[in-house]
């Protein structure tokens, strides 16, 4: 017993002494990796071809994935900034994985920024690499003291699910030069929840969730079918509920959720593609298309950026809806303007409903009070749209060009002159 003590001492003691040299060390008002990551077009078109290389994957059969220093920036800095702006910068060097971290904290009186830098390597030819250095700030720390006490703080939280999700699969990994190739393999409950953690990111408990889906039902029953069903008519009530429900620590939450679920509806022929069968859509008796300037592309575009965004990172959000219309033009309706307008209005709706508990509060209590449509998402129909590749290149040469950035600084302008994020 007294042994029993003792151990559990220690571990304790080292857990207090790795949080102190942290908060030391670690936490500042500098960010030691530079913040402002881009994403290019080129990380967009790597990222599908990574993610469907995976939806390939059949249960139970062994598995390679061979990554880039490229591919691993792509996903660190995605992953990273799902919830909050922050920076990793990986480098696949000596047959070791370097990472350069940092993470931009809530408002505190220690520092603006937690930095930490780390390698991962394989230690007398291990399958799984390991940390093999920690550095708080300057300050280097033992390894297998920052391996036992990340271990220790990850079981005991929230990214446990998350961990186990991303570690159980992989079976070896092996770094060669500059490249990084992972054996894996999965069984059918792991693919799900991969599959829902990437399509849906965080949608709360599933209490609550249905709370919203209920309501979202009782306005479509309500809903007169002689009248267009208004993208505003689903969303102003979630949010007076949501409005009613919150408080500054849960709000970020309960607007998310208010996204998801108004998304699952507008968009739920997409939807279905991704999410397993066992998971619940709103039941209505009736399904109506929601429309903004009797549209039902504007609703979905800006639902859907909008759900992205509360996900995932306005940025995506963005260059995503900028690529697609770039591939619409090429092969499908045209460059769309219009839709592109939708997209950008979404994205900056949902990062001012999830971006900061007051801000969250701010759009509950905003949204609760609008008229219609026009007070989130002003009016594009004066936009280009249905340009084919040919024409599109013709009066705008490219997506960098001053005539293209001319549109874009003109739909950022009405978005930002919108009552709900005006203030008016």
């Amino acid at each position: 017993m007294k042994t029993l003590f003792r151990a559990l001492s220690y571990c304790l003691c080292a857990l207090v002494f790795f949080c102190v040299m942290l908060v030391l060390f670690a936490v500042g008002n500098t960010p030691e990796t530079e913040l402002g990551w881009s994403l290019t077009h080129e990380d967009v078109a790597r990222a599908k071809k990574i993610l469907h290389e995976g939806a390939k994957t059949r249960p139970d059969e062994i598995h390679t994935i061979e990554l880039t220093e490229a591919d691993l920036n792509l996903a660190g800095n995605y992953l990273l900034n799902r919830y909050s702006k922050s920076a990793v910068r990986i480098e696949l060097k000596d047959n070791k994985v370097r990472f350069n971290v940092t993470v931009t904290l809530p408002e505190n009186g220690l520092g603006k920024y937690l930095n930490i830098s780390f390698r991962l390597g394989s230690e007398n030819d291990a399958p799984l690499p390991g940390i093999t250095k920690f550095k708080a700030g300057k300050l280097l720390l033992p390894a297998k003291l920052a391996a036992f006490v990340i271990d220790k703080v990850i079981q005991h939280s929230s990214l446990n699910d998350y961990f186990i999700l991303a570690t159980r699969p992989i079976k070896a990994v092996q770094i060669e030069g500059k490249k990084l190739t992972i054996a894996y393999n999965s069984d059918a409950k792991t693919l799900i929840q991969a599959k829902n953690f990437l399509t849906q990111g965080h949608d709360g408990d599933s209490q609550t969730h249905n709370v919203y889906q209920q309501k979202l039902a009782e306005i479509v029953a309500r809903h007169d079918p002689a009248w267009r069903l208004s993208l505003a008519e689903l969303l102003k009530p979630l949010f007076e509920l949501a409005c009613q429900r919150s408080s500054l620590e849960n709000a970020i939450e309960e607007n998310r959720i208010v996204i998801f679920t108004v998304n699952e509806y507008v968009n739920k022929r997409e939807t279905e593609k991704f999410l397993p069968a066992s998971k619940p859509l709103p039941v209505t008796e009736q399904q109506y298309s929601a429309f903004m300037y009797k549209r039902i592309d504007l609703a979905k575009h800006f639902i859907g950026s909008a759900a992205l965004t509360a996900s995932a990172n306005g940025q995506i959000a963005q260059a995503i809806g900028e690529e697609k219309e770039l591939r619409d033009a090429r092969e499908g309706s045209g460059f769309s303007f219009i839709d592109l307008a939708a997209d950008k209005a979404g994205t900056y709706f949902g990062e001012m409903a999830t971006s900061s508990p007051e801000n969250a509060r701010r759009m509950q209590k905003a949204m609760a009070a609008i008229n219609d449509y026009r007070d989130f998402m002003p009016d594009p129909r004066d936009l280009p749209e249905n340009m084919d590749l040919a024409e599109f290149e013709r009066r705008f040469e490219s997506v960098n060009s001053p005539a293209y950035q001319k549109i874009i600084e003109l739909i950022d302008r009405r978005i930002a002159a919108a009552p709900i994020y005006s203030g008016q």
